[in-house]
């Protein structure tokens, strides 16, 4: 990613540009074979001189003008034939989408392996029951790999978000001059014919299509677009962090991060085991989700046919929105390969709080029995809030025991079906059958699809 967006490449990209315009200009009579030899032999990246660009770029305070002037200079033969009919945005749009495909062709590579080392996971604990939680309270037992599942199904949605932009929305602005009209290239060519052949000629040996209308620049919607696909993934990115680290934290203390031997965790107190990957993380995605404002004032804001107040954020926001993403995926990656599940934890969680979630289906074999439903609801109502008590005094949970004793409770249901009706297992429901069919119907198919892709890692370094 930081090659795609160096300043070395960007410079490159321009020259492939240009000598894409060359070759169509070329079949056109436009400049000679020996002239478009000389630009094609020296558009490789390392023709292109950096300092030199910036010295030039300080005179001219034209970024693209500067690199038109050292590219020349290095073409005797072909350097005065340049850029012929173009404005900066024919070259610098084009180059952008070029980059941005590349770097979205890198994000869902690192999706797929984010989906691959989830799916191991989520068969792995497919049927490991767990307490689950809404409103931050304990509520009624699902599995872990249904939890995990849930990541994994909003990663697939972010997947089809990028590949819908990549090969629906990704276009460059064409070889359409100054104000978007082609006026130029119609004069040099002599036809607005002409003028629509050389453009498809040039754009076609680039490997992108051109939007159809354009100004000065290619829609700023587009902008707008890539930045919110990657706003959601960094949203699914953050989930996945932010239940982490609430879920290594010992008041749950289920599952952790990988922790290395020697991390430290405070400089201060030499026992934290923080989920700094986590944090890192979050802190990245919570950056990513604010940059589509930018890019949606630049598209609300380009004035007729452009204004230049985009371009200064632009070289910032969306290098550095795909930087963000891409580190974030590296992160997730790594949490989900090696994902530690603290079993006793899982227990001890469900020992203390599963109890209450089997209330429902022991009310429902109460009634079943004959008893009335209402009664039997306060009755266990009353039961609940007395063993909550002792829960939060630090005692075992005694809501077994006290069905067992309980007069009326006890004496309709033994305790053998009172135990079996409070397994945790009991009461996970439909959670790995879904597991499975979510590994086997969604996440194998893209797998399989992108199976080149999968193991394309890069170690986190911190």
């Amino acid at each position: 990613m930081r090659r795609i967006f160096s300043e070395r490449e960007r410079r490159a990209t321009w020259r492939r540009i240009w000598v894409a315009l060359a070759e169509s200009q070329f079949r056109h009579g436009l400049i000679t074979r020996k002239e478009l030899d000389d630009l094609k032999s020296k558009m490789g990246a390392e023709h292109v001189d950096v300092e030199k660009a910036h010295e030039v770029e300080r005179e001219t305070r034209h970024d693209l003008m500067a690199e038109i002037r050292v590219y020349a200079s290095q073409c005797p033969a072909g350097g005065g034939k340049l850029h012929l009919g173009a404005t900066s945005m024919d070259i610098e749009d084009n180059a952008d989408v070029i980059r941005f495909s590349e770097a979205l062709e890198l994000i869902i590579t690192r999706i797929v392996n984010c989906l691959d080392s989830l799916s191991r996971q989520i068969e792995r604990y497919a049927d490991t029951p767990c307490i689950g939680w809404t409103h931050l309270q304990p509520a009624e037992p699902t599995t872990i790999g249904y939890r995990l599942a849930g990541y994994a199904q909003d990663l697939l949605m972010d997947l089809k978000n990028a590949e819908n932009l990549l090969h629906g929305f990704m276009r460059g602005k064409g070889m359409k001059g100054a104000v978007g009209t082609s006026a130029s290239f119609v004069r040099l060519l002599g036809s607005t014919a002409k003028a629509r052949l050389m453009e498809a000629q040039a754009m076609k040996s680039l490997g992108i299509e051109p939007f159809p209308v354009a100004s000065q620049t290619y829609p700023r919607k587009l902008d707008y677009l890539i930045l919110s696909v990657l706003a959601g993934i960094a949203q699914s990115a953050y989930k996945f962090g932010l239940d982490i680290r609430h879920l290594q934290s010992p008041p749950y203390g289920e599952l952790s991060e990988p922790l290395g031997r020697s991390q430290v965790g405070s400089s201060a107190m030499p026992f934290k085991r923080n989920p700094i990957t986590s944090e890192r993380m979050c802190s990245l995605a919570r950056y990513v989700s604010v940059l589509p404002q930018v890019a949606w004032e630049n598209a609300a804001q380009m004035i007729f046919e452009r204004t230049l107040d985009d371009s200064a954020n632009r070289r910032i926001i969306m290098p550095e929105a795909f930087l963000a993403t891409e580190e974030c995926l590296i992160l997730y990656d790594h949490i989900a390969g090696g994902l530690t599940v603290h079993e006793e934890m899982v227990a001890r969680n469900l020992r203390r709080y599963a109890p209450f979630a089997a209330t429902e289906p022991v009310l429902m074999r109460l009634a079943q029995l004959g008893e009335d439903r209402q009664l039997m609801h306060e009755r266990l109502r009353k039961l609940s809030l007395a063993a909550w008590e002792r829960v939060m005094r630090g005692e075992e949970n005694p809501l077994p025991r006290m069905m067992k004793d309980d007069s009326v409770i006890g004496s309709r249901i033994s305790p053998k079906e009172i135990d079996e009706l409070m397994r945790p297992e009991a009461h996970i429901g439909d959670a790995p059958e879904r597991c499975r069919e979510l590994v086997r119907r969604y996440l194998r198919p893209v797998l399989a699809r992108y199976r080149k892709r999968i193991g394309r890692r890069k170690p986190v370094v911190f």
